[in-house]
């Protein structure tokens, strides 16, 4: 044999063996809580497979956010269009060709896959032992002993080739574990689970009972928060101009929902000129205000959410209700997202059957459209709702993170509660050192949305002395570092600054202490013994759930007067308050902390911490530092 036939033989051999080599993709090293693996997923069962392609240009989302974002560039305020957010990150032809053509090798015929509307997944439907072949894994069916409901996934990890790994971001159903917020959980094929029980993602206020007597002085606002007390805390006095042009959204999850009578016993007591009014509701994929089931845990959120919300942005100022998910199924963060942003969904493809409500939705009753791109964003979108991080994977958290930095490149301000256990999750779940999840985890819990680094997190505060303090009853403000995100640009120097002057007393093997990790949160409000109407007499309520839509009304005034001189949106707002001048806008808060995971967790400092970020707002310095910008 010649030399030259021999190099060839090599290079044929090598070209093989390259295009056969496998890599995991994703994985997990445990379920997440209340989880069990009880048997094999039937080899015939049919999977609705969806791979999530690379988009292109995300290596530059933070640089192309950035520079729209950060005051000192001369594109401030230049957002972009939908149309040219949709055009810069869509997947390329090539991936798209890449793992077209990955398919069909592997035996999945052309005319069963599809590639969704927005060209950013693929979709075929495909049995159990195809997807086991595909993805060199094993699938299981799991039972969820709250939810009592199953799902079908793989039991730790799957692969793809390494020549396409590049290509795909996720693939769907693998081993993702969620809950639909504010709905049930749900799985492969059961969907006669009954309504509500799939209420294990969410951060809900707390009530600590009936208020017997609701009294409406400031010397009372140590015990009763009403919006007077708020308005006295932040100096907030403002009277909306332009209201035809400026929005706000707040966002809520089906069956929770608001009650009419529940708003005007409300605005009887602190608005009087509001009664009668209602926010503008906006359903997605068949969201709906029921009035079947009531109780705090299915009015509560809500209520709390609108009553403030509409009594501080003002009468007149309409305030647009987010409604996710119709009464059989629910919704999640994606169904939101897929509403507001028609190139992140398709109507055959682009949610994950474990963690999002799938329409249409078949069940008898259920929504039978899709809201794909139905929906234009408020130019402010308040949620009180949020995962463990430790919940998702790190692909997932990624792409949905990468939405939210969309969505502020499209001048919106996207706000989400930090939680209300200090520095452990949700359940009084901690970390095991493996990343297991556990109520003897000593290892901190971050909360996300809160640890994407493209929407603000709002943390929690309550009235003790002149100033406020940490929360430290009842609840505690979320705060910490992330484990799947980098520090974001405009953080760096703050963060850096905190561990240098302000590093706390733990070994670096319970809380992520390498200063390369996103920080939250990044502002708090007031977030304890707010005074809510629910079902027909106050209740005493604290929470994150209460700080955030607090701060959103805030900012919708400043938005308001912006707009009424001609200026635009704020839209993403960390890079400007993370700035030396936006600081002394908030009033610092340096007492208290947030207890988790066995220990006291972080201080309230000086200047910014991971307890109650950079303070509460002080309206007035905010208002004319933003008047002042382009």
């Amino acid at each position: 044999m010649s030399l030259t036939v021999f190099l060839l033989l090599l290079s044929v051999i090598a070209s093989c063996l390259g295009s056969t080599t496998l890599v995991r993709h994703e994985s997990r090293r445990a379920l997440p809580p209340h989880w069990e693996q009880t048997r094999r997923a039937p080899a015939d069962a049919i999977l609705p497979l969806r791979i999530g392609l690379a988009q292109s240009n995300l290596d530059r989302i933070e640089e192309h956010l950035l520079d729209i974002s950060h005051p000192d560039s001369q594109n401030y305020g230049n957002h972009w269009s939908a149309a040219k957010v949709a055009a810069t990150f869509q997947p390329s032809s090539e991936t798209i060709a890449n793992v077209r053509d990955w398919l069909v090798k592997e035996g999945i015929g052309a005319t069963r896959i599809r590639l969704s509307k927005s060209g950013g997944w693929i979709e075929a439907n495909i049995s159990v032992a195809e997807a086991e072949k595909l993805l060199r894994t094993e699938y299981y069916v799991y039972n969820h002993a709250l939810a009592d409901v199953e799902h079908i996934g793989c039991a730790s990890g799957y692969h793809v080739p390494a020549y396409v790994s590049e290509d795909v971001e996720l693939i769907t159903p693998t081993v993702h574990f969620d809950t639909v917020l504010g709905g049930r959980t749900v799985e492969l094929r059961k969907r006669d689970s009954p309504l509500g029980k799939g209420n294990l993602g969410r951060v809900s206020p707390v009530s600590i009972g009936v208020i017997k007597e609701v009294i409406d002085e400031l010397e009372n606002c140590d015990q009763h928060i009403t919006p007077n007390c708020l308005r006295a805390l932040y100096n907030f006095a403002y009277i909306p101009l332009a209201t035809k042009k400026n929005s706000i959204g707040i966002v809520e999850y089906t069956p929770n929902a608001y009650v009419a009578s529940d708003l005007d016993l409300f605005f009887k007591n602190f608005s009087k000129s509001q009664i009668g009014e209602r926010p503008v509701l906006t359903s997605i994929d068949g969201g709906v205000v029921q009035t079947n089931r009531s109780g705090f845990n299915q009015n509560g959120e809500s209520n709390l959410d609108l009553q403030f919300s509409m009594a501080l942005v003002g009468k007149g100022a309409p305030v647009t209700l987010y409604q996710v998910g119709d009464l059989q199924q629910g919704g999640s963060f994606n169904n939101l997202l897929d509403a507001l942003d028609g190139s992140f969904c398709s109507f055959e493809g682009g949610d994950d059957p474990s963690q999002d409500g799938i329409y249409p939705d078949p069940a008898p009753g259920g929504f039978q459209g899709k809201d794909c791109g139905t929906v234009k964003p408020a130019s402010i979108i308040s949620t009180s709702y949020s995962y463990n991080e430790a919940d998702l994977t790190p692909f997932y958290t990624a792409r949905q993170c990468a939405e939210y930095a969309k969505l502020g490149l499209m001048g919106v301000s996207v706000l989400y509660s930090s939680g209300d256990a200090g520095v452990g999750g949700a359940r009084g779940l901690c970390l095991l050192p493996n990343g297991t999840q556990s109520p003897t985890g000593n290892v901190f819990n971050p909360k996300f949305p809160s640890t994407c680094p493209f929407v603000t997190s709002v943390g929690a505060t309550q009235v003790v002395t002149d100033p406020e303090s940490a929360t430290y009853q009842v609840i505690f403000s979320g705060g910490g570092f992330s484990n799947h995100f980098a520090i974001p640009d405009y953080q760096k120097a703050t963060v850096k600054n905190w561990l240098t002057e302000h590093p706390p007393p733990y070994p670096p093997d319970i809380w992520n202490s390498t200063g390369r990790s996103r920080a939250y949160p990044d502002i708090a409000a007031n977030g304890a013994n707010y005074a809510v109407a629910v079902d027909g007499q106050f209740e005493r309520v604290f929470g994150t759930s209460a700080s955030t839509p607090v701060m959103a009304s805030i900012l919708y005034a400043i938005n308001d007067a912006r707009l009424a001189i001609g200026k635009k949106p704020i839209g993403f707002i960390n890079p400007t308050i993370y700035t030396e001048n936006f600081k002394s806008a908030f009033n610092d808060i340096t007492n208290g902390t947030n207890p988790g995971c066995g220990t006291q967790g972080f201080s309230a400092v000086k200047g910014w911490d991971p307890v109650t970020g950079l303070g509460t707002p002080n309206f007035p310095r905010l208002l004319a530092k933003w008047l002042a910008l382009p």
